[in-house]
């Protein structure tokens, strides 16, 4: 790839200001002017996808034109901006999805360093989520749905740091179980004043909670490590779950799922529960997470005849 560049007098100016609200207005300029590439076929920067560009300057060689050198060094503190940036402007936030001071500190926070992560996987930050927990190994898996595909990647696993109760599923308000079924959270579940740091409303009980007789409330996956029936995170952990799912519900999303279950539902650890009294439903728990694991994107969850159904 060859890159040549001439830089005219307003970017020449602009550049060399020491103003930040001055050098700003260099992103438009950067965003039209020519740069050649793929054997002398010329094309504007505006042209390229915004991570691509972003890519491009974070991972120029120092041998490069003037552009690059200095725009690398200009727009590098700018990264997360520009994503964000990116996701506000393709998609309007919903009006049902609340902020807060306190949430908009905390993406402010980790915002930069996951989209930088995401980035080093092939991801994209504010692109499709959704969440698997894991109750006997404690873990919250978050995948990231991959550019162009419809598939998911797994991005991150976080250790759950409290949880309450024993394998099964929530039964009855104040038993101190955590659920096992299939939830979404759409935005209006999300919480950014929650006495508990942040957290979202898993949406429990479901249908299939309410035809079985099942009864509770504001089951949340939330900060503070303290827990009644939820599965809560340390502070810092949740500001990440929550910073992806908030921007990927922002980027269009209309909701998320979360899917929870007692253990990793592999053939042997199935064959150790054989005599327990959930084992039937713990079959057709199994019956989800072997659509996600043979697909790699989760399943349509229907309730048909008191059963999970999954297309």
């Amino acid at each position: 790839m060859t890159i040549s560049y001439h830089p005219n007098r307003e970017i020449r100016q602009l550049s060399s200001s020491k103003s930040f609200p001055c050098r700003k207005q260099l992103l438009p300029r950067i965003l039209k002017c020519r740069t050649y590439q793929h054997v002398n076929s010329v094309r504007t920067l505006a042209l390229l996808p915004l991570p691509e560009f972003i890519n491009l300057i974070r991972t120029a060689p120092m041998r490069l034109t003037p552009l690059l050198l200095w725009s690398r060094r200009l727009l590098s503190p700018l990264f997360p901006l520009l994503v964000s940036g990116q996701v506000s402007a393709q998609n309007p936030t919903p009006r049902d999805l609340p902020t807060s001071p306190r949430a908009r500190a905390a993406a402010d926070n980790v915002r930069g360093s996951l989209a930088r992560d995401l980035t080093d996987m092939g991801l994209r930050y504010g692109n499709p989520v959704f969440i698997r927990i894991l109750k006997e190994e404690a873990e919250l898996e978050l995948f990231v749905q991959e550019a162009g595909r419809k598939t998911f990647k797994l991005f991150r696993t976080y250790k759950i740091a409290a949880m309450s109760g024993h394998l099964g599923p929530k039964e009855r308000e104040g038993d101190l179980q955590a659920p096992e079924g299939f939830y979404y959270v759409p935005p209006h579940r999300m919480n950014p004043n929650s006495r508990f740091h942040l957290s979202f409303n898993l949406g429990y009980p479901n249908t299939y909670d309410r035809l079985h007789g099942r009864d509770g409330s504001h089951l949340m996956v939330h900060g503070n490590r303290v827990s009644v029936g939820c599965f809560a995170m340390t502070d810092p952990k949740i500001e990440e779950i929550y910073t992806l799912c908030h921007a990927a519900l922002a980027n269009g999303q209309r909701f998320f799922r979360v899917h929870s279950f007692p253990f990793r539902m592999t053939g042997e650890r199935m064959e150790q529960a054989r005599s327990d009294r959930w084992h039937s439903f713990w079959k057709n728990l199994r019956q989800g997470y072997d659509f996600f694991q043979q697909h790699r994107f989760p399943p349509d969850v229907q309730v048909t005849g008191k059963h999970y159904i999954f297309k």
